[in-house]
């Protein structure tokens, strides 16, 4: 049997030949039927044997058989196919639009600057104020009045007043349409099914041809048994069909 087979297909496969000449070699002890028995069991071994060739043609080349070996020597079309599949039916560029609609749609409901506006250093932004309010013609007026000390009661009312204004503003219905803006579905999708593709294409260029043959023997190994069984069955069927008429 072909080492590629999966075991359990060499497992059915064999069990399957082993019945087929058990038949043979139990009609020349047989008094009655003889001819119907042997036909069913040389049928049922030719179903099974050609079925195991043809399976071994799928992956193995063999000389002198046109199309064998039909899977390494068509791999980069195997790959074509699967690029394809992964890209048009998965990754496409509006599944993944759809889940990043999902997600920002979330994230808008979710959204909660407070920490962001309990991190801002407002201290920075008060200082920022009075050097602005010293470097201007106001400095000389604030100078008659105490100088920079004179607007040091006004640090914390300033600093509620700006964190409340933040707040407002972040509420608003123009700051969360330059949030939808800033995080375009179409544009981010587009983006990253350019970088998915190349990142498949990638990994296909790696593979070789006895890798996309393991890959193809790994999703159909459970079949490629039952062919070799049905073949058994089905020419043992026809031998016996043969022997009647």
């Amino acid at each position: 049997m072909s080492p590629e087979v999966a075991p359990s297909s060499i497992n059915k496969s064999l069990v399957t030949n082993l019945v087929a000449i058990g038949i043979i070699v139990a009609s020349f002890f047989t008094t009655q039927y003889t001819e119907n028995i042997q036909a069913i069991g040389v049928f049922a071994l030719s179903g099974a044997v050609t079925n195991w060739i043809a399976i071994h043609m799928l992956f193995e080349k063999v000389p002198l058989l046109y199309g064998s070996g039909v899977i390494p020597a068509h791999f980069e079309e195997f790959k074509r196919g699967i690029q394809d599949l992964i890209m048009k039916q998965f990754f496409t560029q509006e599944n993944i639009e759809r889940f990043l609609q999902r997600e920002e749609n979330s994230a808008q409901k979710l959204f909660n600057v407070d920490p962001l506006l309990d991190r801002l250093d407002y201290d920075k932004l008060f200082q920022g104020l009075v050097d602005a309010i010293t470097e201007s013609s106001f400095g000389n007026m604030l100078a008659m009045v105490g100088g920079v000390d004179a607007l040091t009661p006004l640090k914390e009312p300033f600093c509620k007043k700006i964190r409340g204004t933040l707040a407002e503003m972040t509420e608003s219905e123009a700051f969360i349409e330059a949030i939808h803006e800033g995080l375009n579905a179409n544009q981010i999708s587009g983006d990253l099914v350019n970088d998915i593709e190349e990142i498949v294409e990638k990994r296909l260029n790696e593979l070789t041809p006895d890798m996309v043959k393991e890959i193809i023997q790994r999703m159909i190994k459970e079949h490629l048994g039952w062919l070799v069984v049905w073949g058994g069955v089905f020419g043992g069927l026809i031998g016996l069909g043969f022997s009647l008429l």
